[in-house]
């Protein structure tokens, strides 16, 4: 894969996530009136999630999706989540940063694992093709 097919997915992931940033937003806020808020949440959460991996399959990483593929998805979510907790624990604690900046630098540092490892998902195999591919380009150019 080149630098630019590279740089092109990730473009597209930032660009659906923020597409499922809104669309969570916008679930939230339709179901608030009717239920609980973490109820409304929590379904939004899952709502959202379930887009995000169509949006990934199809448009970031143009992959066929699979059951295999979609149970594990949510690990992304929660690598995400566990990285962006730990981050601002650290930025608030530990560098005194403002609890208000704070969570949005600590989604920003997650956003590359995030990005890894919901490719390694979506896209089995890709790193060791890109070795493959890096490997043969090596030995062409000496040879």
């Amino acid at each position: 894969m080149s630098r630019r097919d590279q740089l092109g997915q990730i473009f597209r992931f930032a660009l659906v996530g923020g597409v499922n940033t809104g669309t969570f937003f916008g679930i939230y806020l339709l179901l608030h009136p009717w239920m609980p808020y973490f109820a409304a949440y929590s379904l939004a959460f899952v709502l959202a999630m379930i887009g995000s991996f169509f949006m990934n399959t199809y448009f970031t990483y143009r992959t066929r999706p699979t059951w295999k593929k979609f149970l594990l998805f949510p690990l992304t979510n929660v690598t995400n989540y566990v990285i962006q907790s730990a981050g601002l624990y650290a930025l608030v604690t530990w560098a005194g940063m403002d609890t208000r900046i704070a969570p949005l630098v600590a989604a920003v540092v997650a956003i590359p694992f995030t990005f890894l490892l919901s490719r390694k998902i979506l896209v089995p195999g890709a790193a060791r093709a890109e070795e493959a591919q890096q490997v043969g380009a090596g030995a062409s150019s000496r040879g």
